[in-house]
């Protein structure tokens, strides 16, 4: 395929696709607009080390904006089974294209239209699965039926409309849903929220176990996701853990507090579905950590830099403002000007992990390579997280 030289190491959101119980299932390439090509800047992002182990078992859904000059030498290094390639419905009435497409198709790759297709094209195409933004409208019902699936609808805003798009037959969902919850979703009763505020308050303070043991045994839901922690295959034990005592032991203070800061996002919603929240408060934790360490930070900093990352979507969980959340909490002033007001050294941080671009990391010492390594090591620990949680 040609194309313009890349001259910068390319910049990549990971929007994570999830099925209709909240799991994800596979990652959407979204290239920032200085990539050049953004098939091969994918292709440069996918020559990480251990890529697709540390992204298993995601699918990887990579742009494809011009199918006429994909070469088969292109994706030779790429396993088949968990590479879907994303192409233009606006190409697909191509006859070279359709006949390039399907060859790539019989060879195990798979193929997903963005938008509608004229006519017969998508299957022309050899195509399974469109992806078409559902925001708003639904796309014609034979224009589902006519491919396999699994269809993904991109725009999802709220529960509601999920709901809507799998009734039409969508089955895979990515969009700000999770920022949005529904009413119901969010923790409404004052006591629990009463509770859990405590818990966080304990943890900032570095409390003593007995104390955390206390409040884990009023909240059986937290406690239960802890003890299923505890016995999953993340820690291998050679006997199971029955007691909060002995997992305190077992987990250790340090790792203790970071695992109950993220198993408040686990605690089970009345639909039964798995929370949202919980894999993009992994990421944003993870992340925060390891641009940290990158920049030299000690383990103090690390350490708070994990917190904010956690923390900043509480006010989404609590259904509260931020600004309550933090009077209720003893934390260090750093993280308080983060969570408030995106500002101070964690503050810049977290908006670089919210939102980065290719100069405010330059202007913060962190490049662009050093910035995907550990948005994939991030992505890489949320999808253990929500596998063992």
């Amino acid at each position: 395929m040609s194309a313009p030289e890349i001259s910068l190491f390319p910049l990549v959101e990971l929007q994570a696709v999830s099925n209709a119980h909240n799991e994800w299932v596979a990652l959407i390439f979204e290239l920032a607009p200085d990539a050049g090509d953004s098939f091969q800047a994918t292709l440069t992002l996918l020559k990480t080390p251990d890529v697709f182990a540390a992204l298993a078992p995601l699918e990887c859904i990579l742009p494809v904006p011009q199918p006429h000059l994909l070469e088969q030498s292109q994706l030779e290094d790429l396993p088949p089974n968990r590479i879907i390639l994303r192409v233009p419905s606006g190409a697909c009435s191509d006859v070279a294209v359709q006949r390039k497409l399907a060859n790539y198709a019989e060879a195990g790759y798979r193929i997903m239209v963005e938008g509608v297709a004229e006519g017969s094209a998508a299957t022309m195409c050899s195509a399974r699965s469109l992806m078409v933004d559902a925001s708003l409208t639904l796309p014609p019902v034979l224009a589902l039926v006519a491919q396999s699936g699994p269809h993904l609808a991109t725009g999802m805003g709220s529960e509601e409309r999920i709901a809507d798009c799998a009734k039409a037959g969508f089955s895979w969902f990515t969009g700000d849903f999770a920022l949005h919850p529904s009413q119901d979703s969010n923790i409404g009763d004052g006591t629990s929220r009463k509770r859990l505020l405590a818990l966080l308050g304990l943890l900032a303070r570095d409390a003593d176990s007995r104390e955390l043991e206390v409040l884990l045994k009023q909240d059986p839901a937290l406690a239960y996701h802890l003890l299923k922690l505890v016995n999953s295959a993340a820690f291998a034990l050679s006997s199971p853990i029955h007691s909060f005592g002995q997992a305190i032991n077992v987990l250790g203070r340090r790792q203790l507090q970071r695992w109950l800061q993220l198993l408040l996002y686990a605690r089970q919603q009345d639909d039964g579905l798995a929370n949202p929240l919980l894999p993009l408060a992994a990421v944003r934790a993870s992340m925060m950590e390891g641009l940290a360490k990158q920049l030299g930070w000690d383990r103090d900093q690390q350490d708070m830099a994990f917190v904010a990352g956690v923390f900043s979507l509480l006010d989404v969980l609590l259904a509260m403002p931020m600004t309550e959340i933090v009077a209720a909490l003893s934390l260090d002033l750093d993280v308080v000007m983060a969570l408030l007001d995106r500002a101070g050294p964690l503050g810049d941080l977290l908006k670089l992990v919210e939102q980065p671009n290719g100069a405010d990391l330059e202007q913060a010492g962190i490049s662009r390579e050093t910035y995907w390594e550990a948005q994939l090591q991030a992505y890489h620990w949320a999808i253990q997280v929500s596998r063992n949680i």
